[in-house]
């Protein structure tokens, strides 16, 4: 896990606290820290106390000594003292690992080393052990959608590797996974994929994100258009900001007086070539589009209430974006990309709506199909459910760590 906010911090952040809550399991969370984000460890240890909290801590690691296709730290030390000693002080029961983005998946060889009678369970939150393109499975050059993984296919993205590289790569990431005990995929499209992909079916659970309860938003007035759109969340290229901009001025030469807002964060983060064609469509696009930059998770219910419509234009496959169910749980129709996890939760004309994905013109239509349409805001918006519910999601989860839990007590007795 990173500190860096984003949908998948923030769950597993609830997940912990909700564990904690509970009562029956003592949750321990370690956030991974690092360059910008930096977080320094006590002397001799990368390890350090959040906030004075026993049961928050921050685990530091460089990002020049990540090697970013073997997902592996260079500096070994970093499991063999700093995690194992953790271990061995905290001695957890059970560890769920929710992500080892800039932390290596030797940290996983060594918990089973350091504990090996501790069950692990690890979420997939998208497909980073796949793909090297920052587990999007979407081509370097093109952004096209890549269907499936192969050595072959990974050294055309990544010509400085080798073929065989990408083999070992695989095979590298696959035996580390055969000590997990337990995947946790949020849709059915990943596991699917992550079957395909080598992990035996047997071993990944579909458990979509549980989600804390909101107050309801109060029924907006009966403003006839619904003509708001909004954006939430973290600017990169797979997002589909710019296929969103490019449908605002296409809506825009039109008079189609449609208004969005931006509430997205990371632009500055982005390479150089994306901030340049984002910040030329915003100034084509002034008189309709508002960028409002980042928000906290508590305003979420305020900007919510501000706009009619939550757009997901993102042109890769999606493993569980969170907006949607935050919108679902304002009560907000979704309008999304056809592709991925997003049609799994929004079914088009019944709580949402669907556009080609990385179509601007199809993605315009869909709006002005949206605002000008009569009752059709009132209508899809009295099919949105609640999404799945953090006290159900716990009890999933807890389960798992029971069933988990009971098995290693078995094989110990036998």
């Amino acid at each position: 896990m990173t500190i860096r906010p984003g949908g998948a911090e923030a769950y597993a952040g609830e997940l912990s606290q909700a564990v904690q809550d509970a009562g029956e399991f003592e949750s321990i969370f370690v956030s991974r820290s690092g360059p910008p984000f930096s977080h320094a460890g006590h002397e001799g240890t990368r390890l350090a106390l959040a906030d004075r909290d026993p049961d928050l801590y921050y685990f530091q690691t460089e990002l020049d000594e990540f090697d970013r296709v073997f997902w592996a730290m260079a500096d070994k030390r970093v499991y063999t003292q700093d995690w194992r000693a953790f271990l061995e002080a905290v001695r957890p029961d059970i560890i769920h690992f929710q992500h080892t983005l800039f932390l290596g998946y030797d940290i996983i060889r060594e918990t089973r080393r350091t504990l090996p009678d501790a069950p692990i369970v690890y979420t997939l939150h998208e497909f980073l052990p796949i793909c090297s393109h920052g587990g999007q499975m979407v081509r370097t050059e093109t952004y096209e959608l890549c269907e499936a993984a192969s050595p072959r296919r990974c050294h055309d993205c990544f010509p400085q590797f080798s073929v065989q590289t990408f083999f070992l790569r695989k095979r590298f990431i696959k035996s580390t996974f055969d000590l997990v005990d337990m995947f946790i995929a949020p849709s059915e499209s990943e596991r699917d994929r992550y079957v395909e992909w080598g992990i035996p079916s047997e071993k990944i659970r579909c458990e979509n994100y549980g989600r804390l309860p909101v107050e309801p938003l109060p029924d907006p007035p009966d403003a006839g258009r619904r003509r708001r759109i909004g954006f939430f969340g973290r600017i990169t290229h797979t997002k589909g900001v710019d296929v969103l901009l490019e449908a605002m001025k296409i809506l825009e030469s039109e008079d189609a007086d449609v208004r969005l807002t931006l509430w997205a964060a990371n632009l500055d983060m982005q390479s150089s070539s994306l901030q340049q064609r984002l910040s030329r469509l915003l100034e084509e696009t002034a008189g309709s589009v508002r960028f409002a930059g980042r928000y906290e998770q508590s305003e979420l219910p305020g900007l919510m209430s501000s706009v009619d419509w939550v757009v997901v234009p993102s042109i890769w496959w999606e493993t569980g974006p969170l907006v949607i169910h935050e919108a679902m749980m304002h009560r907000r129709p979704v309008i999304c990309s056809d592709i991925g996890s997003m049609v799994e939760r929004i079914q088009d004309g019944v709580n949402g709506l669907h556009f080609r994905v990385r179509d601007p013109d199809s993605l315009a239509e869909t709006i002005r199909r949206a605002v000008d349409s009569p009752g059709l805001w009132d209508q899809l918006r009295g099919q949105i459910t609640n999404p799945h519910s953090m006290q159900d999601h716990l009890q999933v989860i807890t389960g798992i760590y029971r069933q988990l839990l009971d098995s290693r007590e078995r094989l110990a007795v036998l």
